[in-house]
């Protein structure tokens, strides 16, 4: 089910990391940063996983030492709780593959 607006405020105060994309955007937006090219594909391998796991995908753009990733359920028409939980294993992804690695 589609979030209500109060309620996607809430949930990306709870993340903390990630925002709206725009002001009524349908998708939140995080940018990781990487200290080499290869922790950030690593982090992109490990995000497919997951992805499948869950069966939702992100939006991924691969820049260097950076990883954009964006969420939103298409068949929602925007922010579902499938993009907040998504987006925390995203982030413990990272804290994963940034700890192994510096």
């Amino acid at each position: 089910m589609k979030l209500e607006r109060a309620e996607v405020a809430g949930r990306l105060a709870e993340l903390g990391t990630w925002s709206l994309e725009a002001e009524e955007s349908k998708w939140i937006i995080r940018k990781y940063r990487f200290k080499a090219f290869l922790q950030g594909i690593s982090f992109v391998n490990k995000i497919a996983l997951l992805s499948e796991a869950v069966n939702h995908h992100p939006m991924i753009a691969i820049d260097y030492q950076m990883v954009t990733l964006r969420l939103t359920t298409w068949s929602a028409g925007g922010l579902t709780e499938l993009d907040f939980t998504t987006a925390a294993k995203f982030d413990q992804a990272y804290a994963e593959i940034t700890a192994n690695r510096e």
